[in-house]
C-alpha cells in the first residue's frame, strides 16, 4: 500500500495496526519524511505529481491512498496519472478531499462565508475545490474506472469531505 502525501506517517501507523500490509509513502516535506521514517516507514521524499515513477516500479501497489492531498496540488491530473501507473491491474485508489458541490457552495455564499472559506490568503491552503463531478471526471480522464463516491461528515449535499474509490484498468 502506498500513501501519497503521507505527512508524518499517522495514517500509515493506523493501517499498520490493522494487518500485514507492506506500507510505503511519498511526501514532499523533508521534516515530515523524517518523522515518518522515525516510525519505521519506507517514505520517499518527492513530488507526487511527477516523482513516483522514479521512486517506485510501475504496477507495484494493490492499494493507493491519498487523503486530503489533491486539493493542494497544482497538477492533480499528474498525481492521478502517477497513481494509475503505480497500481497493479485492478488495484484500488482511495482518495479523500473536501467536498464542494452546488448546495454546499450555495449555502457558503448565502451565509456570506465565501471569503473565509475560499481564502486566497491561506498560505499553503487549498488551491483546488472539488465536486463529485469534477473529481470523477479527472479520475476518468486519467484511466480510472469503477468510480464510487461517498459523502462524509455533516448531512447529505453539505458533506465536509468526500471519499472516492476507483480501480485501475485491467
Amino acid at each position: 500500500m502506498l500513501d501519497i502525501g503521507c505527512g508524518n506517517g499517522a495514517l500509515l501507523a493506523e493501517i499498520r495496526k490493522l494487518g500485514s500490509w507492506k506500507l510505503y509513502g511519498i511526501e514532499s516535506s523533508e521534516s515530515a519524511v523524517s518523522l515518518a521514517r522515525g516510525q519505521g516507514f519506507d517514505v520517499r521524499l518527492g513530488d507526487a505529481t511527477v516523482d513516483p515513477a522514479t521512486l517506485f516500479e510501475r504496477h507495484t501497489f494493490d492499494l493507493i491512498v491519498s487523503a486530503e492531498v489533491i486539493e493542494h496540488v497544482y497538477d492533480p491530473r499528474g498525481l492521478l496519472r502517477e497513481a494509475h501507473n503505480l497500481l497493479k491491474p485492478r488495484g484500488r485508489l482511495l482518495l479523500t478531499t473536501p467536498y464542494h458541490g452546488y448546495w454546499k457552495n450555495l449555502l457558503i455564499a448565502i451565509l456570506g462565508k465565501s471569503d473565509s472559506h475560499f481564502n486566497p490568503l491561506w498560505d499553503c491552503g487549498h488551491i483546488k475545490f472539488w465536486s463529485r463531478a469534477t473529481l470523477s471526471a479527472a479520475l476518468a480522464e486519467t484511466g480510472f474506472q469503477g468510480i464510487q463516491f461517498y459523502g462524509a461528515g455533516r448531512c447529505a449535499y453539505l458533506w465536509k469531505s468526500m471519499v472516492l474509490t476507483a480501480t485501475g484498468q485491467p
